[in-house]
């Protein structure tokens, strides 16, 4: 179950979700031929909806890593 209060939750999302924006605009950027060639309005519109999906599959799937510092923590109180 996802623990959305968890402050851990949210950090580990947000470092998810940048990676995925960064990802998203390197691909956007490098399918130019030049850096002329770039649409930097796809890039930033490709990568806000890549950024608000990645969010949104966080808070609906889950981060594996968040869910092991979860379990741990209530194994040691």
């Amino acid at each position: 179950m996802v623990e959305m209060k968890n402050k851990e939750f949210w950090k580990a999302t947000g470092i998810r979700a940048l990676r995925t924006a960064c990802q998203v605009a390197i691909g956007a950027i490098g399918s130019a031929t030049l850096i002329d060639d770039v649409n930097w309005m796809i890039v930033l519109s490709t990568v806000a909806l890549s950024t608000i999906l990645s969010v949104l599959n966080s808070i609906a799937t889950g981060l594996p890593e968040v869910e092991v510092m979860i379990d741990e923590d209530a194994s040691e109180e």
